[in-house]
């Protein structure tokens, strides 16, 4: 590989690191860092955090459908979704009511959907032509490094005794910062060959809807513990210099495990089948292993296999369909979403219920681990 080519295809892979980071580490998890402060300044329950957990996943949703269809360049949606995740995370330190804290997260959802589907395309498809698709796996550590980012930011504003408006004002302000250094490389144009669906990759329509049903059944599994892991901390250790720990914990097992994950020579199916049962293992360990120890491993093993998810399961989607891979990663990025949406309402239902976390940790573990038998059977 000529050293321009080299250049060029570091490049792509950083800013797109970097698109992930925003749209990901902030347009969708730094409500999970940013809940339990919520709770303290702002009155916030439970169910209404579910709500709000809820609405992003459902904007994530319309998103995903959206970019199916949606009649824009990739470096224009992507452009202008970053755009939107960074003005709508600094919106939400404005105290005027719970519908718009509604509404924001849920154009945070859209352009976050917008993002990873059309970033995940975009870089994808020019590191092959480049001949660099090693690199994948610095473009999905972009989400870790978001949620490490955001994670972080909170530890040091809750040890400064700071509140959520001046959590969600710093984020927004980062995000906004972060687009602005990548915004020229989504408008420089990087030469690409279109590229072949894989042979024997399994073109079955059946192949598709296993893919597509069990990317939907991570997206249930994994959101409880995402969305509620800082909050089930707190519950047993109320110094934040102890719970506020979980999240950067998490982000930072996930930038680990998917740098790890490219040097791997086992099939991506197979990795993704095994990193369901590592982390139906995760979401039960605080069931198992009661207080700050479970919550700890439960974050290593959570988040380090959620991006190796998302980054083998979209490249067995690139595998298998080649340049037209975008229709099948919004597929499975719109199953995902569904399963987003009724993770957190079931735990709102059975938290009423059952009064604690218990019983929604031990249903989306059953599913983790349902969908990694369906993944590697023939």
């Amino acid at each position: 590989m000529s050293p321009n080519a080299d250049r060029q295809a570091v490049r792509v892979a950083l800013a797109a690191l970097a698109a992930l980071a925003v749209s990901q580490g902030i347009g969708r998890f730094a409500f999970t860092p940013i809940l339990p402060m919520m709770q303290q300044d702002a009155g916030l329950s439970v169910p209404e955090g579910a709500w709000l957990a809820s609405a992003n996943y459902l904007g994530y949703l319309v998103g995903a459908l959206w970019a199916v269809r949606l009649r824009l360049s990739a470096r224009a949606a992507i452009r202008a979704a970053l755009a939107v995740i960074g003005l709508s995370t600094l919106a939400m330190a404005l105290r005027d009511g719970f519908l718009l804290w509604v509404t924001l997260r849920a154009l945070a959802g859209i352009a976050s959907a917008w993002v990873l589907v059309f970033v995940s395309a975009w870089s994808l498809e020019r590191l092959a032509a480049l001949g660099r698709m090693g690199l994948s796996g610095v473009v999905y550590a972009g989400v870790g490094t978001g949620i490490v980012v955001a994670g972080a930011a909170c530890l040091v504003l809750m040890h400064a005794r700071a509140g959520s408006s001046a959590a969600w004002t710093s984020l927004g302000l980062v995000a906004l910062a972060a687009t602005a250094v990548i915004w020229p490389v989504f408008g420089s144009g990087v030469a690409v060959r279109a590229t072949p669906a894989a042979e024997g990759s399994g073109h079955r329509v059946g192949g598709f809807w296993r893919m597509v049903l069990c990317y939907g059944a991570y997206g249930f599994g994994y959101i409880i513990p995402a969305t509620f892991l800082p909050v089930m901390a707190k519950e047993v250790v109320s110094d934040p210099g102890l719970f506020g720990w979980a999240w950067p914990v998490f982000g930072a097992a996930a930038v680990a495990s998917t740098l790890l994950a490219q040097r791997m020579r086992r099939s991506h199916r197979r990795v993704w089948a095994g990193s369901h049962v590592v982390m139906a293992a995760g979401v039960v360990v605080p069931l198992v292993l009661p207080g700050l120890a479970g919550i700890i491993i439960a974050a290593l093993c959570v988040g380090g296999t959620f991006v190796v998810i998302t980054q083998v399961g979209l490249q067995e989607a690139r595998a298998v369909t080649g340049e037209r891979a975008r229709a099948l990663i919004a597929a499975m990025t719109s199953a995902f979403a569904v399963g987003q949406i009724v993770g957190p309402l079931v735990v709102s239902a059975l938290v009423r219920a059952t009064g604690g976390f218990s019983a929604a940790l031990i249903v989306a573990a059953a599913l983790l681990v349902i969908s990694a038998l369906a993944l590697v059977r023939r």
